[in-house]
């Protein structure tokens, strides 16, 4: 979803007007107005402060102040009392519950233009709509969070974090016992603060995250060809950071038989074995590796498994080592037939 500005600036026009609130400022419309900045459109727009009605009805847009949220009108407040909105009921094919503040209301409408003016990519690339949801899930959502006081989980945490990005903006505002109480300047730090912040996460998910995605859907759909089970995804060069894309293209790709083993080479051009974990935030695996090998190491190990070349398999069972690539691919299979055998040796 995505709104056009209601008029291009031309030579003979005066500059685009955005308005915010003054007085103390937050992570949300900071992140807002330096996101409607990135476009042509408000590349040189006054940013606007104040909580005056004439002054605001003067602005070409208005974010986190002025009670309305109408984007054909360009206006994207949160504080209102009716407003209870969520990515998900103004886009539904989007999963996300976390009440909307001004930076989601911009980033909602405007993300897709944003990202399309800094990454260079074409509004059809199937990339831009993955960087589109990635910068929400990854950075935005966050801030439309702890703007509108929603807790990450239930209960009482366990111990505090107060190195938030809005917690850092919020430590720019003048003291409360400061003699010079002017937030002007505290607002331009805390946009060029955040602006940096977006712009590197945008450039990290663009450059590497991305380009790992490739790989690891490269390899998803070569399985079948590395083992006849589909349970093993070999990676050409190791260091890819694969579990979450893992999981992610397993959905997308509708892969029936979950993945149990990656292979991959590591700095000194032997092979890894690891297993996939059966979460992102678990250390459970799908499928260990044979608790017979766990900590055993070199010559003892090949002996054992059988298998020439094997270096070592961690106590833990959730990797190994071969100094070949078909002797780690060996020591994956004799893992899946042991535990077709024997269902009860799976995940652990």
């Amino acid at each position: 979803m995505s709104s056009q500005p209601k008029r291009r600036r031309t030579e003979n026009m005066s500059p685009q007007k955005i308005g915010t609130h003054n007085g103390t400022f937050h992570c949300d419309e900071v992140l807002a107005c330096f996101l409607l900045r990135q476009l042509p459109e408000y590349q040189d727009a006054e940013i606007i402060r104040t909580r005056d009605p004439a002054e605001l009805a003067k602005c070409d847009v208005v974010v986190d102040v002025g009670g309305v949220y109408d984007p054909k009108k360009h206006r994207y407040d949160h504080h209102q009392r009716t407003f209870v909105d969520t990515f998900h009921t103004v886009c539904p094919g989007k999963p996300w519950v976390t009440k909307l503040s001004s930076a989601g209301l911009v980033y909602l409408h405007f993300g897709r233009q944003v990202l399309a003016q800094i990454t260079k990519l074409e509004g059809d690339d199937r990339q831009l709509e993955v960087l589109y949801d990635k910068l929400y899930e990854n950075f935005v959502e966050e801030v439309d969070g702890v703007d509108n006081g929603i807790s990450q989980c239930e209960g009482e945490a366990r111990y505090t974090v107060t190195s938030t990005l809005s917690a850092r903006v919020g430590h720019l505002n003048p003291r409360w016992n400061s003699k010079n109480q002017d937030t002007e300047e505290g607002f331009q730090k805390a946009m060029a603060l955040v602006g940096g912040e977006f712009l590197d996460r945008l450039d990290y998910f663009q450059t590497s995250w991305l380009p790992a995605r490739v790989v690891v859907e490269d390899a998803v759909k070569m399985r079948n060809q590395v083992d006849p089970s589909g349970e093993v995804v070999v990676f050409s060069q190791g260091g890819c950071p694969w579990k979450e894309h893992m999981f992610t293209l397993e959905k997308e790709l509708k892969v029936d038989t979950p993945i149990k083993f990656v292979l991959y080479p590591d700095q000194n051009g032997q092979w890894r074995v690891q297993c996939v974990p059966a979460g992102l935030n678990t250390f459970q695996n799908r499928l260990s590796l044979l608790e017979e090998w766990r900590g055993v190491r070199d010559q003892a190990l090949s002996q054992l498994s059988g298998i020439p070349g094997c270096i070592f398999v961690h106590a833990g069972g959730f990797i190994g080592g071969n100094q070949s690539k078909e002797g780690a691919l060996e020591m994956a299979r004799r893992t899946l037939q042991a535990a077709a055998r024997s269902p009860a040796n799976g995940s652990s």
